[in-house]
């Protein structure tokens, strides 16, 4: 078909120059905000008397045709045209004729797809603000449910001190509180309308830019159209966004995926979130959390792409700019789903309460708070802390617990242990003793502070 922008041209575009720079295979997931974009726009040129109210009637009645056909599937965003908003200026065309023609008035494709890309990573954050906040409710009740399931906290994959579930599931919840508010702070960052900017140089119409960027829920217009334009940083941002989001997942993917290990069995995962082997019929196999282990750089791929791509690329608008699209939506898509499927495995595994409570038991995961019970007798830390651990070698020469270790051989060492020893090295103590902010033994409060951030985000969502 004969391009939009051909009247320059004598010759027909290569074939395959013409594949190589058509876009609509991938741009078409911006129809719908191609049509918001527009219809915003053919309200402020009547507005302004650029177009009659009946030629903007023309318009948006048309423009909404062919949403409502697009969205039923009578009407496929395809064919042979080379991007999204070449196709919905034509079908415009062929369904109302000349008044059609005028929808791109004081518009160039430069500031059409940039406003287009503006309201899909905006409608983007919020959708992934959405699952995470999910995600985060699943993990709060966890929280709250497991404050009695004892297990041990490792530094160096090492058991260090004793905790719980809840503490342990308590870091994650951070982690995404951090990514929650990254989010927040870049949707309002990027809430900058491009819009009438023309292809870098503005217009002669007397837009009205302001009007146009409230109608799309934008806060302002930008400030310089050749940035407009030609501005990435707000999806280089989303996606370095998502590398985080990505970056947390997989870290709880990991533990997820040493715990279901028969080394560890802390956690059973439900059948619906694992598979078996072709030849091991024993095998129940963690694959979604490798899987979204495994995607994790998958989209970190797609964040240094963009990178590279706008790295020389002078100012305003360059094709190459065309490369933000595919990679990113296969990373959008990619964190989205792994969002979901990370809450359905939280949901539905089983913590092995016992297995959990014996590994902290058996990894000396106590020393520490031996140490303290000795301070709180008298003793200098830095004794304390050389006569537990000749103990704990003690220990394991004679392969037993702490706990196991009779009063009359800690009493060998020094003579400040008394009988209250063993309580004190207690799982339970252990952790209830710990009572600072942040400590296993707060997340009572923590709970409650989970809650309340959680119903003041869903509020504002």
């Amino acid at each position: 078909m004969a391009q939009l922008w051909g009247g320059r041209f004598t010759k027909e575009t290569d074939q395959l120059a013409a594949d190589f720079n058509q876009s609509l295979g991938f741009d078409c997931r911006l129809f719908p905000q191609d049509v918001r974009g527009s219809k915003a726009h053919v309200k402020m040129l009547a507005k302004q008397g650029i177009l009659t109210e009946k030629e903007r009637d023309e318009i948006l009645a048309g423009l909404t045709e062919i949403r409502r056909d697009v969205e039923s599937g009578a009407l496929s965003v395809s064919g042979d045209y080379e991007d999204v908003h070449s196709f919905v200026e034509a079908e415009l065309i062929r369904r109302i004729g000349e008044s059609g023609k005028k929808l791109h008035t004081g518009r160039s494709r430069n500031d059409q797809v940039a406003v287009d890309m503006r309201l899909y990573v905006r409608d983007e954050i919020d959708g992934t603000r959405k699952l995470l906040l999910g995600l985060m409710e699943t993990i709060a009740s966890i929280m709250e449910r497991e404050q009695e399931t004892y297990m041990p906290g490792f530094t160096h994959l090492q058991k260090a001190q004793p905790v719980t579930a809840a503490h342990h599931f308590g870091a994650y919840f951070e982690m995404f509180k951090r990514d929650l508010e990254h989010l927040k702070s870049l949707r309002k960052r990027m809430n900058v309308c491009p819009l009438g900017s023309g292809a870098l140089a503005g217009t002669t119409y007397p837009l009205d830019r302001e009007y146009t960027a409230a109608l799309l829920g934008f806060d302002s217009a930008c400030e310089n159209s050749m940035d407009g334009v030609s501005d990435r940083d707000y999806l280089l941002e989303y996606l370095q966004a998502l590398c985080v989001v990505m970056m947390h997942l997989s870290r709880l993917s990991e533990e997820l995926i040493l715990w279901n290990s028969n080394e560890y069995r802390f956690i059973e995962l439900d059948d619906s979130y694992a598979t078996g082997s072709s030849i091991m019929p024993q095998k129940k196999n963690p694959d979604i959390a490798e899987l979204i282990r495994g995607k994790t750089g998958r989209v970190y791929g797609a964040s240094y792409s963009l990178l590279v791509t706008m790295k020389g690329l002078p100012l305003a608008y360059n094709k190459d700019m065309q490369e933000d699209k595919e990679l990113s939506f296969d990373a959008m898509d990619t964190a989205k789903d792994c969002i979901c499927l990370m809450d359905g495995m939280l949901q539905s595994l089983t913590f092995r309460k016992d297995v959990m409570e014996a590994s902290a038991m058996n990894g000396f995961a106590n020393a520490t708070d031996a140490a303290d019970y000795l301070v709180r007798k008298g003793v200098p830390f830095r004794d304390a802390h050389g006569i537990i651990g000749s103990l704990v070698l003690h220990c394991i020469e004679k392969n037993c617990r702490m706990d196991e270790l009779p009063l009359s051989e800690y009493r060998q060492v020094c003579e400040a242990f008394d009988e209250d020893l063993y309580e004190a090295i207690s799982l339970k103590s252990c952790v209830e003793r710990r009572t600072t902010k942040g400590a296993p033994g707060a997340m009572s409060e923590a709970v409650k502070n989970a809650k309340a951030y959680l119903r003041e985000a869903a509020s504002k969502e």
